[in-house]
């Protein structure tokens, strides 16, 4: 390998990314590469625009053919470089790579972001290290159609088995309760454009869908925020009754429907309760959705 340049000679690609600054004219400059431990060391280039089997030979990486070179962007992404590819650092800020001796990639996303990792096995802790978790948050594996699964740090996953697509990070509570919807919900909820988020209050999980469409003309209200409390052991266990904010009248009595004149305080508001019980409820197979139709139901035959 070539010597490396004093210090003072060497312009650092983190710190000109940071800084929104390009690389000093024909200067060296540092990056950082790293392996599947993500432990990640300085190294030196001197060519702004370096093929990929050029970051294979800072690690001495020998045969080059059988190594991988994948680039950590700054908003989190992964991008291949191929080994006689020619990649332009300055434009694209990549201040880490991955080289690892691999024959292909898995990939998957967190969140949004679409990542990549040269085996089949991945630790829950390096996953959490690729989404830059925040200590308060936790990874939660999307299982469409079913239950959301939390990784635990010293979890493997094998990124090559059916369904292991895509994961979610999600802000860890304090107080009892869910900690994820479950993808079904999100899912429906996302596709029809709701606005919603879940909290939890006193221990009680609950999902608030704000500015709920209400019946044209029956209420005094186009629209209310909706809640649904979620019990423990949802969406196994069936929510009861509903929630909503403001308080309604029909119009035009001003009345208001039955069974709806009792208070009840979650997350800092006062909701009127709607006592509309559920008798039936089919695990795995019921969710937001059922209970969704059932609120519009009551919603549609509401009476003084």
């Amino acid at each position: 390998m070539a010597e490396t340049p004093p210090d003072s000679d060497i312009d650092d690609l983190a710190e000109a990314v940071r800084e929104g600054r390009p690389l000093r004219p024909g200067a060296p400059f540092r990056v950082l590469i790293g392996d599947t431990s993500l432990d990640f060391e300085p190294a030196v280039l001197r060519d702004p625009k370096p093929l990929g089997r050029q970051f294979v030979s800072l690690v001495d990486g020998q045969p080059v053919d059988e190594y991988l070179v994948i680039a950590i962007l700054p908003n989190g992404d992964f991008e291949d470089i191929r080994l006689d590819e020619t990649y332009d650092l300055r434009g694209r800020g990549a201040e880490k790579v991955l080289v690892v001796r691999s024959d292909r990639t898995f990939r998957f996303k967190i969140d949004e972001k679409d990542l990549e990792w040269p085996q089949p096995c991945i630790s829950g802790f390096v996953l959490k290290k690729l989404a830059g978790l925040a200590p308060n948050y936790n990874l939660w594996l999307d299982v469409p159609g079913g239950h959301d699964r939390k990784i635990g740090d010293c979890d493997i996953i094998h990124l090559d088995a059916p369904g292991i697509e895509r994961f979610i990070s999600l802000i860890d509570q304090t107080t009892e309760g869910l900690a994820a919807l479950p993808s079904a919900d999100r899912a429906f909820l996302d596709g029809h454009g709701m606005n919603y988020e879940l909290l939890s209050s006193n221990g009680q999980a609950g999902v608030i869908i704000h500015a709920f469409q209400l019946p044209d003309g029956k209420f005094d209200h186009a629209n209310a925020d909706l809640l649904i409390l979620l019990p423990s052991g949802y969406p196994d266990c069936s929510p009861d009754m509903f929630y909503v904010s403001p308080h309604l009248t029909l119009t035009p009595s001003g009345r208001a429907p039955k069974a709806t004149n009792v208070r009840f305080s979650f997350a800092g508001r006062t909701w009127q309760r709607w006592s509309r019980h559920n008798e039936a409820w089919r695990p795995g197979i019921d969710g937001l959705r059922t209970m969704l139709a059932r609120v519009q139901t009551a919603l549609n035959e509401a009476r003084p």
